[in-house]
């Protein structure tokens, strides 16, 4: 193949695609290069040798951080200069990941026979620039890519590539489907069998689903959103080139995106007019999927509470009955997705004094929460639960230790309490605290249900033995879940 060292100015974008197909196909594993638009090829100036075309490319392309349509005017240096370049480059460290963008991402491409071989590339190169922006990393952001086309495809799990690159150099090796543009049933499929633990999805992260859309869907996709919500996703869907007035008849459903997404404000929902022109899209698209206060469809009863458990350690309860105790408040807090961003646990010990056992900030892994309830000693003494409120309202729900979540505290006591517990209730519950009271043997009932909160039937619970405690858990976790669905 020869090359002219002149060109007139835009240079012939065949002759680009050419070499960029021919030689090692860089336009679709770096994010900024493309095939119509190599910023290295400028006016004036065309290597001799194809293969320096591709290191002069390398060496002069834009940080993957950098969406820009705009390229570089600068002269280029000669081919030598341009390899010495590409190699000081390629020894940079990676730029670390996103560690405050904590999130499990699963794009679902459009494969149809809509969207043809050649958007489909174009799709995958804004793909591969969306996981470059996040930067993709075992403790950042993660991403698996789904194919919808006829049938449902899984490419890649969350935890098959924790890299930016090798989600590129994947993304270049995903063979385009074609058939009918069912994202419905793609959806519906990414639920069930995309987020799985056993394939990287991390308990109490945010899951997301980004449905890129080429014209419209070819089934319906209400069930699938449904689906989606109500297991704790949140979907994201991707509009590109909008159908004309004369395609309108041919959609299935003209409000298909607002039935699909998590909550239809308008933040769920991206359109893009054209595959063509998308490098302006990636940053925005990018700060939505890690904006983790904005996903609403996240948050379940399962991942976003606080659990405070107040515990009797008087006399009366004796240390094999405490044992039981303790086997009930493990067995209520392995119902929760507990994490460092998702739900939290933290327990108080109370005779006549009160022992703060561990805060909500202390056991952020599921593991260590439920070894730290296994491990808590008795104390033994008097019965003050009054005292005992006031104390777990000031020392375990502090602001600075909180989670975002709604707040529960769940009083275990046997006794009568020597001091008074509607009023420090009272004041607990005013501070956004919804209170389950649990009697066992002599508690007396009025007690609790000057504890408990309203609706007080169902947040009082009381059993004659202490064996009896291990049949109160479903409807503690019930009344739990309840109660954030109606606060929310």
């Amino acid at each position: 193949m020869t090359f002219v060292s002149q060109f007139q100015n835009p240079l012939p974008v065949r002759l680009v695609q050419q070499t960029c197909q021919t030689y090692l196909s860089w336009c679709s594993v770096l994010p900024t290069a493309r095939c119509g638009n190599c910023p290295c090829l400028v006016q004036g100036f065309m290597p001799q040798s194809p293969a320096s075309v591709v290191l002069v490319c390398i060496g002069t392309i834009s940080s993957p951080m950098e969406v820009s349509s705009q390229t570089s005017s600068s002269a280029i240096p000669p081919p030598g200069a341009a390899k010495k370049t590409v190699k000081k480059n390629l020894k940079k460290t990676p730029a670390a990941e996103k560690r405050d963008c904590q999130v499990d991402i699963a794009l679902i491409l459009d494969s149809s026979y809509h969207i043809g071989h050649r958007r489909f590339n174009l799709q995958k190169n804004f793909i591969g620039r969306l996981a470059a922006m996040l930067k993709v990393g075992p403790d950042g952001p993660r991403v698996g890519v789904v194919q919808a086309s006829e049938t449902p495809r899984i490419e890649f799990y969350l935890g098959n590539y924790s890299m930016p690159k090798d989600v590129m150099f994947a993304l270049k090796e995903t063979a385009y489907i074609g058939g009918n543009t069912n994202t419905g049933k793609a959806i519906l499929h990414t639920v069930r069998n995309f987020f799985n633990p056993d394939y990287g999805v991390r308990r109490g992260h945010p899951r997301i689903i980004v449905a890129f859309v080429d014209g419209w869907p070819s089934d319906n996709l209400e069930d699938a959103a449904v689906m989606a919500r109500e297991s704790g996703v949140n979907v994201f869907v991707v509009t590109v080139a909008k159908p004309i007035p004369e395609e309108m008849a041919l959609v299935r459903d003209q409000d298909f995106m607002k039935k699909a997404v998590c909550k239809d404000n308008g933040f769920f929902t991206m359109t893009m007019p054209s595959w063509f022109s998308t490098n302006k899209f990636v940053k925005p698209l990018a700060q939505k999927v890690c904006s983790v206060d904005q996903l609403l469809c996240s948050k379940t009863c399962y991942n976003s509470v606080n659990l405070g458990f107040l515990i009797d350690g008087s006399s009366s309860v004796g240390d094999t009955n405490f044992r039981l105790v303790l086997n009930l408040l493990m067995a209520i807090a392995r119902n929760f997705d507990i994490s460092e961003i998702g739900s939290r646990v933290g327990a108080v010990q109370f005779t006549y004094d009160q022992r703060l056992e561990f805060g909500f900030n202390e056991n952020t892994r599921k593991d260590d929460a439920l070894r730290a309830i296994q491990n808590i000693p008795y104390m033994s003494g008097g019965t003050a639960t009054g005292d005992a409120i006031t104390y777990t309202v000031e020392n375990l729900f502090q602001p600075r230790t909180v989670g975002i979540g709604k707040k529960f505290l769940i009083i275990i006591t046997d006794g009568q309490s020597y001091d008074d517990v509607r009023g420090p209730a009272i004041a607990a519950q005013r501070e956004g605290i919804t209170v389950y009271s649990v009697g066992v043997a002599w508690a007396p009932m009025e007690d609790l249900r000057a504890m408990a909160s309203e609706p007080k039937d169902t947040h009082t619970f009381f059993t004659r033995e202490f064996t009896g405690l291990e049949q109160l858990e479903l409807p503690i976790v019930r009344g739990i879940c309840r109660d954030f669905t109606e606060s929310t």
